[in-house]
C-alpha cells in the first residue's frame, strides 16, 4: 500500500494531485490518496475518513495467467489468509473423521471429499468480504494461489502440498533449498517431517526446468536434482507455483517523483514512520522494504499512519515480537527470534533453549503420531526477557496469540514458569518447560 498525503508545504502551488492509471486520468483534491485496496490500505483509508479526512482508494487487480481476478480486499481476503484457513479447516475435518472412529463414531466407507461443495462455500464467503524467474511452460500451464482457491474442480495430482493432502489429493512439494525460509529451521523440519509422514512427498534440492502439456492433458514437469546432477520428470494434473509474491509498483512511476526503491526486491525504502524519500508519500504493508508480509501488521500500520497524518497521534508501529502462524497440516506458530537469529545476535553460548516434546490429549485415543509436537522457548537467563517462543501442534495460532501479548509485556522465563496452566491443554505445556537443550536430557513430557 502506498499513501499520498496532502502536505501544506509540499502542495503550496497546487491543491490537486494527478493520478494516472491504465484507464483513468483525472485531477482530484484529497487529503489522502491510498493506492492498494488490500487489508492495510482499507484500514488506513477507513481510519482517515473517520478522523475527518477526505480520502480516495485506488485498487486494481492484475488477472493471473489463468484469468483469475477478484474484488476489494487484497491478497489476504481473496487468495491468501481467509481461503487458505478455510481449506485448511477442510483438511483438519478430514483427519477428524478418521479420528472419530476411534472415539466410537460409526462412519461408513467410503468417506470422500467433494471439492466443488467446498470451493463454492469458500468462494461465497470470500465474495461476502469483498465489496521472477520464468521457466518454459510456467505461465501457460501452472497455477498460483491466485487460482487454487477459485478452481471449480479438484486439482488432482498436484506439484505442491499443504491442505491438498488432507483432502485426499496426491501431492508433491519441490523444494529448491530449504523449507519455510526465514523461520526457525528445526521447527520447519518438524513441519515437513509431519507432512511426509501423512502422505506428502518432497523433492529436495530440485529446480524445475520446464512444464510441457501432454496430449492427455497432463502436465509433464522436468526438473534438475542439484544433489545428483540428474534431470528427472514426472506428470501431474496441476502445478501450483508457491514461490512468493513480487511488488507490482513499476506502473506507478515512483522513480519520476523520486521515491527510493530497492532495485533488488522492488520494494519501497521506508523509515520508522512509513515515510519514503518523498515527504508526502508513505508506504506500508508488504510493499515496504524489510516489513513483515503479514495482514495484521499492515492493518495496524495503516491505522497508525492515518492517525499521525491527521495529527491525532505520534505513535509508531512496533514491528518487534509480532506473532505468526503457518497453517500446515501440523500447525506451527511463533513469536520472537528464531534459534538462528538468537544465536546470530547473542552467540551460541549465551542462549539457553528450553524445550519439550509433548502429546496432545486428543491424539491419544486416536493413536495419532505426536513425534513432531514440540515446544521451544529461548532466553539469555531465566530472569531476562524471552527471546523467542515456538510451537508446533493443534490450534497453534490460538495458542500463540496470548503468549505474544506476554512477550510484548516483557515476559521472562521465570514469569512463564510461575504461570498456572489450564489443564488439560496443549498450551499449558509452555508453562512447564524445564529441560534445556544444553543438558542433553530427554525432553519428552511424561505423566498427566
Amino acid at each position: 500500500m502506498a499513501a499520498f498525503f496532502k502536505s501544506r508545504h509540499r502542495w503550496k502551488r497546487t491543491s490537486c494531485f494527478t493520478i494516472l492509471t491504465r484507464n483513468l486520468t483525472g485531477k482530484y483534491d484529497y487529503d489522502l490518496v491510498v493506492i492498494g485496496g488490500g487489508s492495510g490500505g482499507l484500514a488506513c483509508s477507513k481510519e482517515a475518513a473517520q478522523l475527518g479526512q477526505k480520502v480516495a482508494v485506488l485498487d486494481y487487480v492484475e488477472p493471473s495467467a489463468k484469468g483469475t481476478k477478484w474484488g476489494l480486499g487484497g491478497t489476504c481476503v481473496n487468495v491468501g489468509c481467509i481461503p487458505k484457513k478455510l481449506m485448511h479447516q477442510a483438511a483438519l475435518l478430514g483427519t477428524a473423521v478418521k479420528d472419530a472412529r476411534k472415539y466410537g463414531w460409526k462412519i461408513k466407507d467410503p468417506v470422500s471429499h467433494d471439492w466443488e461443495t467446498m470451493a463454492e462455500a469458500v468462494q461465497n464467503h470470500v465474495r461476502s468480504l469483498n465489496w521472477g524467474h520464468r521457466i518454459p511452460g510456467a505461465m501457460e500451464h501452472g497455477i498460483t494461489s491466485d487460482d487454487i482457491f477459485w478452481l471449480k474442480e479438484a486439482p488432482g495430482k498436484t506439484l505442491c502440498a499443504g491442505f491438498l493432502t488432507g483432502i485426499g489429493q496426491d501431492t508433491k512439494v519441490m523444494v529448491r533449498s530449504i523449507a519455510l525460509r526465514g523461520f526457525d529451521q528445526q521447527m520447519a523440519g518438524l513441519v515437513t517431517d509431519h507432512m511426509q509422514a501423512y502422505g506428502t512427498r518432497f523433492a529436495w534440492g530440485c529446480v524445475p526446468q520446464r512444464v510441457d502439456k501432454l496430449p492427455s492433458g497432463a502436465l509433464q514437469v522436468t526438473w534438475a536434482d542439484t544433489r545428483t546432477g540428474k534431470e528427472e520428470t514426472d506428470s501431474f494434473d496441476s502445478v501450483l507455483w508457491a514461490v512468493g509474491r513480487a511488488p507490482e509498483a513499476k506502473a506507478l512511476g515512483l522513480d519520476k517523483v523520486g521515491v527510493e526503491v530497492n532495485r533488488e526486491t522492488g520494494k519501497i525504502v521506508v523509515g520508522a514512520d512509513e515515510s519514503t524519500s518523498v515527504s508526502n508519500i508513505y508506504a506500508f504493508g508488504d510493499i515496504g522494504e524489510g516489513r513483515p508480509e503479514l495482514t495484521p501488521t499492515a492493518v495496524k500500520a495503516g491505522r497508525l499512519l492515518a492517525r499521525r497524518l491527521a495529527g491525532q497521534s505520534t505513535q509508531l508501529m512496533d514491528y518487534d515480537n509480532v506473532a505468526t502462524t503457518v497453517f500446515t497440516p501440523l500447525e506451527y506458530s511463533c513469536v520472537g527470534l528464531s534459534e538462528e537469529e538468537a544465536v546470530g545476535r547473542h552467540g551460541q553460548d549465551a542462549i539457553e533453549v528450553y524445550h519439550a516434546f509433548y502429546k496432545p490429549l486428543e491424539f491419544t485415543v486416536a493413536e495419532r503420531d505426536a513425534s513432531q509436537c514440540y515446544i521451544k522457548v529461548r532466553s539469555l537467563t531465566p530472569f531476562d526477557r524471552i527471546l523467542g517462543l515456538h510451537y508446533t501442534g493443534p490450534n497453534a495460532g490460538e495458542v500463540m496469540q496470548g503468549f505474544s501479548l506476554a512477550l510484548r509485556c516483557g515476559a521472562t522465563l521465570s514469569h512463564l514458569k510461575e504461570t498456572v496452566g489450564i489443564h488439560p491443554t496443549c498450551a499449558e505445556e509452555l508453562t512447564k518447560v524445564s529441560i534445556t537443550k544444553r543438558s542433553g536430557l530427554d525432553a519428552t513430557v511424561t505423566g498427566c
